[in-house]
């Protein structure tokens, strides 16, 4: 069986291997709250392990997704931002790394980092929604 080599989230996804993040780093994903809970939603009615944990940040009303190490250099979602820990500081465990933050989707329930790929097209698709939704007002 062959595997991928690569360190690129997006190529080892494409070659099917599982996005993770190592215990010490996981990049970040912040969209806004309706549309992260839209992809959250998405990503959840999909085949698999889809999604990934998810924090939630009271006071800011955005979402943040952990997605594999190294996405950051690519991430180009309008109304996102991804952000390299480079291991430093978001690590996954049952606390909260951020005072003010909460688990949406704890990584006891969500062992595996969100892809990538996937992420972008559910946010895609969430902002289309919303957009059809905030129109039939």
């Amino acid at each position: 069986m062959e595997t991928s080599q690569s360190t690129d989230p997006c190529t080892q996804a494409a070659a099917g291997v599982p996005p993770s993040c190592p215990d010490t780093a996981c990049d970040l994903v912040t969209v806004p709250t309706r549309q992260g809970l839209e992809a959250v939603d998405i990503l959840r009615r999909g085949v698999g392990d889809a999604v990934g944990p998810v924090l939630h940040d009271d006071g800011g009303g955005t979402l943040g997704f952990l997605v594999p190490p190294g996405t950051a250099a690519a991430w180009d979602m309008p109304g996102s931002t991804c952000t390299e820990t480079d291991g430093q500081g978001l690590r996954l465990s049952p606390e909260p790394p951020v005072e003010g933050s909460d688990w949406l989707l704890p990584p006891g329930d969500a062992d595996l980092a969100t892809d990538p790929a996937v992420l972008r097209a559910a946010l895609g698709e969430a902002a289309r929604l919303i957009e059809v939704a905030d129109n039939c007002r």
